[in-house]
């Protein structure tokens, strides 16, 4: 028995669920998405908020570099609440490779990045606490995002459109036909829930079937006897109690731990780690990652040295390379496939 029918099932109410959601909707398509938990709960909002300029990546993934451009663009002219557009600086410390510098501001300029150098003394006129230290800067048009206010805007938008939005309603099987996917059964996991049809579970029947679950890929891949090879990453944000800072800060240097400061109203936040998990949900929270990451980023920012943190907290990238598995997480493409 059906209980209802659709032409798209989109399964994850992150970023990217939401985003497709509203995408097809705005296009009349007959779309639902259903997400477990609330929306955004997973990597989308457990992010450091860094809106991309397409600059970390110039180098290594010029490609999903390129694909930034335009997209920071379309979010500022869009979402402009849920965007504080800052700018950015590339922080050259001293140490660090000028080699990498050059390499980088080439590469920017390759695929169209706006990028100006700046002296460490004319950094400093803007970001007075930027470490003297600090030998050039690479200015760029990163920003920080807020990831819960646009997953909630970007929600209701395509609920406006015509979207069914179902959160807290869990997947707990694919139904396929062959080699096609043709819907899900689908159970209300909140407290005391029931689905629409009055019982535990209900199925919906689709034309297309969207699996936007992110570092949970691969277990909804499993439903539907499909094997996705995603290779998640934990990483560590450390919010911290700084006001002032005008600018996202990125060391300009190999990507390492603790290379990225955010400033988020009257905090910053500092990321991150990166370290292999085989569940995106049960993974150890250790502390020296959050040591390591202050650390690391107060070689920018000094006055971030005997600060307590206001909050930790841990995301999951939902990194896919299966015809690299030996590749190193950061080098993985953030592109699609």
């Amino acid at each position: 028995m059906t209980d209802a029918e659709t032409d798209v099932l989109v399964i994850g109410g992150g970023g990217t669920g939401v985003g497709i959601a509203r995408d097809l909707a705005m296009r009349g398509v007959s779309v639902t998405l259903v997400e477990r938990n609330g929306l955004g709960q997973g990597t989308s909002g457990r992010s450091h908020g860094l809106l991309h300029s397409g600059a970390r990546y110039a180098e290594s993934d010029p490609e999903g570099a390129r694909e930034c451009v335009p997209e920071n663009r379309i979010l500022k002219d869009i979402a402009g609440e849920c965007i504080r557009d800052s700018g950015g600086y590339f922080v050259q410390v001293a140490g660090d490779d000028p080699a990498y510098f050059d390499e980088k501001l080439e590469a920017c300029r390759k695929v169209g990045i706006d990028a100006e150098v700046r002296s460490g003394d004319a950094a400093r006129r803007t970001v007075p606490a930027l470490s003297a230290a600090v030998e050039r800067v690479m200015e760029v048009p990163d920003g920080s995002i807020y990831p819960s206010r646009l997953v909630a805007a970007t929600a209701a938008s395509a609920h406006a459109c015509g979207a069914t939005i179902r959160p807290h309603v869990g997947v707990t099987d694919i139904h396929t036909d062959g080699d096609r996917v043709t819907g899900a059964t689908i159970e209300d996991t909140s407290v005391g829930g029931t689905s629409a049809s009055g019982g535990n579970e209900e199925r919906i029947d689709a034309e297309h079937v969207v699996n936007a679950t992110g570092a949970w890929a691969g277990r909804l891949g499993e439903l539907a006897g499909l094997d996705i090879e995603m290779q998640p990453a934990k990483g560590v944000m450390v919010a911290i109690d700084v006001d002032g800072l005008d600018r996202v800060l990125n060391r300009c240097r190999e990507p390492d731990d603790g290379d990225i400061v955010i400033p988020h109203e009257d905090q910053v936040v500092l990321g991150t780690t990166s370290v292999p998990v085989n569940d995106p949900e049960a993974y150890d929270r250790a502390d020296w990652e959050v040591e390591r990451v202050i650390e690391e980023c107060a070689s920018m920012l000094p006055n971030l040295r005997g600060r307590d943190p206001a909050r930790t907290y841990w995301g999951v990238r939902p990194l896919y390379e299966p015809n690299d598995a030996e590749r190193e997480q950061r080098g993985i493409s953030r592109g699609f496939f």
